[in-house]
């Protein structure tokens, strides 16, 4: 079992930056595949960055590719979500999300992670 708990999230405007966290419980935080998704209001929540379990492997989707870093610091059991140049529409609730699942290439849907964080709100403003 995991806990997620995410942080960091607030108001930018457009060409700003934030650093999302999400800090895990348990101590096998190391052996989890773990990703960010975000949902914005009326659409489905949609994958954003993820991290293989060693962080020796990062996916991005198309839309943040060049913008976001998503990264690992296993012995504090926290992943990060640095957010560059952000754009009115990468507003959306940004949700944490962790897999026990130790593979080579990370899940990309909402079905491939078994634990998630409440989430927390980013907004851009124009």
């Amino acid at each position: 079992q995991v806990q997620l708990v995410e942080s960091g999230g607030g108001l930018v405007q457009t060409g700003g930056s934030l650093r999302l966290s999400c800090a895990a419980s348990g101590r096998t935080f190391s052996g989890y595949t773990m990703a960010w998704f975000r949902q914005a209001p009326g659409k489905e929540r949609e994958f954003v960055a993820a991290i293989t379990w060693l962080g020796r492997n990062t996916f991005y989707a198309d839309s943040v590719k060049g913008r976001f870093t998503i990264s690992r610091d296993n012995p504090k059991n926290t992943v990060y979500l640095q957010m560059n140049s952000l754009k009115p529409e990468d507003t959306a609730v940004y949700y944490c999300a962790a897999s026990p699942r130790q593979t080579v290439v990370a899940g990309t849907s909402p079905r491939d992670y078994d634990y998630w964080g409440q989430g927390t709100q980013v907004t851009v403003s124009l």
